[in-house]
């Protein structure tokens, strides 16, 4: 039966690129396998070609997917699943990307894209490791390929596609959707006309870092493929020291990029959810942290074995774990297994048989290679001398090891649970079960970071050493006394021995930053293409002195003032006592500050509710007015799904969110007026306090009161005395045109007061006065200042930049030792 309006050509074209990439990623891995295990250099160069074109029918055909997808979400096709679940007419333009990678489909194509940008750029730079190399790579796009192709072997359902149609899906049908069927039950042909919009983006994705931070995360993700992939050809080839330079790289652009794409998440949870931070240790934070603490541990034996041949069994084992972990979070956050833990984690699209199929295939055959060729990769029967540089080296990679274990172990809880069927539950105080361990761990890495590269390698003369890093020592000690006594870093709520802990922290932070500075000029002689490592250092010792300051000078400044308690509900984690309620324009205390809500707005083509927030310091006349904004009842739900805003200084973020607004549906006004006789001078009693009416005349105050010149006004003037001591004025009116009587009201909103002057006679006026929730408008609001914080966005800025400059100049030597074998 034809439907009208379907356009069904976008579909069929990307669910027969869907096919060609499986295929092709199949063939291109048989190829290569064939390639690398060919003697002959003959037949090595046809099974290159033959893998060769096959990778770039691959290439074509998820690009062919992305722009087909791309086109289907952004012009609203809503006949297909895809379209419908993400995307909605509402959603600005620039959130359409981010709908692609929403879905789980979507996130899949965009892994497999960047592994189609690193296999091309193997293809043409490497020639030696080619065939090895790409047949993991290959066979990686192979199993992301079965992701996304979306059909049955017998009942078992391979990936999901796409490109389905939302009639195919059984979405529709007369129960859920009765307007698109006829009488006899049938799905109608105009049955598109019917639905006006789509389900829409969820709105926490709706921000810009979610347009960017997943391109970013998913290279991180996909370029871990490419050391793992010399590794394992290292292996397989018995060249076990071969694969090194070239893989150094490699490896080192692999943790900038997932690194960096780390931290813009935290950068897009900080904007974009309220759990005023940047980082919760979130399961699906935790997932994708651990690998990239995996890559560090890799690159650094991997420098130990380049200069000493120590540490080589170390490296492929960590540049095997660092990708294995990869897909092992993609198993957690996709089956729907932390769905109760993580706020992050994808729906359960039934493919959790197949997630562990793809994280196993993986798993056994790597561990079964890495343990037949074990004895077989060559040692140094010399041990490290303690003062060597490798043998530091290795005990922060070890270091590093034994944290990413802690952080993945209890991560893993849900699994636990789920295959022995026990019950462990995460800790009551997340944040310090993983802070008061890794804080202890953080400060002898940070040491290491600072002294290491004034080591030599195999031997260090003590003199030496010490003449080299009295001065920097000197510089980071006073300098970390300065901020640990000056900045108040005071934090107690864990005891003395955690503050201990973090003064000892900022100390060996300043000292990684102050050491690796002084090493570019004094080690280096300050060329500066040779700093990526020591410039990486001084941004990683920066990063965690910002995360050092900023949580643990973490301060609430909405402390309850206006005594106003909102009840949260039992599920809430938020404390009254930390959330300050203002009442429409009535300025309220907030420590430095006088806070006022000023008002809200909406647009048509967003459904956001903005909230005008202005703050005014207390000792001087300036300001700044920030517009968190919160999706209210969205799609039916009952509640605020809040956004924060933050007002940017150099030294600290004051960051604020909306936490509770009053309900319009049950706040309807249905209380009634109480009328009194008053004369000047006559009090009258209400819940929060009284009011006198101090006269009745002709003397208007009020403005914009739409009174013609014929007409004959009358104001009461009244002062209300609140219970909190406040006082108010008002002045409700009373308006004569001709025989009508046009009583205008008046409103004291702190107070739920609506005042009515009805009329008068010679006893006195008539004053109808109703007490009413409808009048009080106000938002809660939670605020923070978050000090220091820009140093940690500026540590991974130079953290990133050196871990990129490093891969250049190993790009750099790598070339020349190229051109010296010609």
């Amino acid at each position: 039966m034809p439907y009208t309006g379907e356009q069904l050509l976008p579909g069929q074209i990307g669910t027969f690129l869907s096919i060609v990439s499986f295929v092709a990623s199949l063939l291109a891995t048989v190829a290569y396998f064939k390639a690398t295990q060919s003697q002959l250099p003959s037949q090595q160069q046809s099974w290159k070609r033959i893998a060769r074109g096959a990778f770039l029918a691959e290439i074509i055909a998820v690009i062919g997917i992305f722009v087909t997808l791309y086109f289907i979400i952004s012009n609203h096709r809503f006949e297909y699943k895809y379209a419908w679940q993400h995307s909605n007419y509402q959603l600005p333009m620039q959130y359409i990307l981010s709908c692609f990678w929403e879905g789980q489909e979507g996130s899949f194509l965009l892994w497999s894209f960047w592994h189609c940008i690193l296999g091309g750029i193997i293809i043409l730079r490497e020639k030696k490791w080619e065939a090895p190399v790409m047949v993991t790579i290959s066979f990686m796009q192979f199993a992301l390929a079965t992701m996304v192709i979306g059909i049955y072997f017998f009942d078992f359902k391979i990936g999901s596609n796409p490109f389905v149609l939302m009639r195919d899906q059984g979405m529709l049908s007369p129960e859920q959707f009765p307007i698109g069927f006829d009488s006899q039950g049938h799905l109608r042909s105009d049955y598109l006309s019917f639905i006006r919009d789509g389900n829409g983006l969820n709105p926490l994705l709706q921000n810009y870092w979610m347009v960017i931070h997943p391109p970013v995360l998913f290279l991180g993700f996909a370029s871990t493929i490419v050391p793992f992939a010399f590794a394992i050809a290292g292996l397989w080839k018995k060249d076990f020291g071969g694969w090194v330079l070239p893989a150094r790289p490699w490896a080192i652009f692999s943790a900038g990029i997932l690194g960096l794409g780390i931290m813009m998440g935290a950068a897009w949870a900080y904007e974009s959810l309220t759990f005023g931070g940047y980082w919760a240790w979130d399961p699906v934070e935790n997932a994708s942290l651990v690998p990239w603490l995996i890559a560090i541990c890799g690159i650094h034996t991997l420098i130990a074995y380049k200069h000493t041949g120590h540490s080589l069994r170390a490296t492929f084992l960590f540049f095997i774990l660092q990708h294995l972990l990869i897909i092992y979070s993609t198993f957690l956050t996709r089956s729907g297994i932390l769905g109760d833990t993580s706020v992050h984690a994808f729906t359960d699209l039934g493919m959790n048989a197949q997630l562990l199929t793809f994280l196993l295939i993986f798993v056994v055959p790597s561990f079964v290679l890495l343990g037949m060729r074990y004895k077989q990769i060559p040692t140094v029967a010399k041990e490290e001398v303690i003062s060597a540089r490798e043998f530091w080296l290795f005990v922060g990679s070890l270091l590093f090891f034994i944290s990413a274990l802690f952080i993945i172990g209890k991560t893993s809880l849900p699994v636990v649970n789920k295959i022995f069927g026990t019950k462990y539950a995460p800790a009551e105080d997340i944040e310090y079960s993983y802070n008061k361990v890794l804080i202890l761990f953080s400060f002898v890495i940070a040491i290491l970071t600072a002294i290491s590269q004034y080591l030599k390698y195999k031997q260090t003369a003590g003199a030496a050493f010490i003449k080299s890093i009295w001065l920097p020592t000197l510089i980071a000690l006073v300098a970390s006394l300065s901020i640990s006594i000056w900045g108040d870093i005071n934090y107690n709520k864990y005891g003395v021995g955690y503050l201990a802990a973090i003064h000892l922290s900022i100390f060996a932070s300043v000292y990684a930053v102050v050491a690796n500075a002084f090493y570019i000029f004094t080690g280096i002689k300050g060329k500066m293409i040779k700093a990526g490592a020591s410039i990486a250092h001084v941004g990683f010792g920066l990063t965690l002195l910002g995360i050092l300051i900023s949580a643990s000078k973490k301060e609430v400044l909405s402390w309850n003032t206006s005594g106003i308690m909102v009840n949260f509900g039992e599920q809430s984690q938020e404390n009254p006592a930390e959330n300050l309620t203002l009442v429409k324009g009535v300025a309220t205390d907030m420590g430095k500050y006088m806070v006022t809500y000023q008002g809200d707005s909406t647009h048509p083509s967003d459904p956001k509710q903005y909230f005008k927030i202005h703050f005014k310091y207390k000792n001087k006349d300036e300001g700044f007015t920030l517009y968190p904004d919160a999706f209210v009842n969205f799609k039916g739900n009952e509640g605020i799904m809040a956004n924060p805003d933050s007002k940017h200084y150099l030294h600290k973020d004051v960051f604020t969110y909306i936490t509770s607004l009053p309900n319009k549906e049950k706040n309807r006004d249905t209380s009634s007026f109480k009328d009194h006789k008053l004369q000047p001078g006559d009090t009258v009693f209400y819940s929060q306090g009284f009011m006198v009416l101090d006269k009745v005349g002709r003397n208007i105050t009020r403005k914009n009161i739409p009174y013609e010149a014929t007409d004959s006004v009358f104001a009461a003037s009244l002062t209300i005395y609140a219970k909190d001591s406040s006082k108010y004025t008002a002045e409700p009116m009373l308006i004569l045109r001709g025989n009508n009587i046009m009583p205008v009201a008046d409103t004291v909103i702190s107070q739920s007061l609506i005042l009515a002057f009805k009329g008068a006679d010679a006893d006195g006026i008539n004053l109808g006065v109703k007490e009413s929730n409808s009048v009080l408008e106000y938002v809660t609001l939670k605020a923070y200042q978050f000090p220091a914080i820009n140093v940690l966005w500026l540590g991974i800025l130079v953290m990133t930049f050196g871990f990129l400059l490093a891969s250049w100049n190993h790009i750099q030597k790598n070339r020349k030792a190229e051109l010296k074998k010609v």
